[in-house]
């Protein structure tokens, strides 16, 4: 459930700032300029909150086998290898 809004937050992030670069263009007539800052702007925000989710699902994925490891509640402890 914790991936299921990343693909729309990406999305939004990229059509917000495109609407906001084309707003920028029409106001002061900066064609295309706005719209692809806009763009790029919007797909550099949405690939570093996707890359922030991916390091925080390993590092949490890392902590959960380590702990259950030190429970001995892992594979290990019931003898299957």
């Amino acid at each position: 459930m914790r991936f299921a809004g990343l693909g729309i937050e990406f999305a939004a992030a990229v059509a917000g700032l495109t609407l906001l670069g084309y707003w920028i263009d029409s106001r002061f007539g900066t064609k295309p300029w706005g719209l692809l800052i806009g763009v790029f702007i919007g797909l550099v925000g949405g690939m570093y909150n996707m890359i922030q989710e991916a390091l925080m699902a390993t590092r949490s994925g890392a902590d959960s086998k380590a702990a259950s490891e030190e429970t001995g509640s892992g594979p290990e402890a019931d003898g299957a290898e």
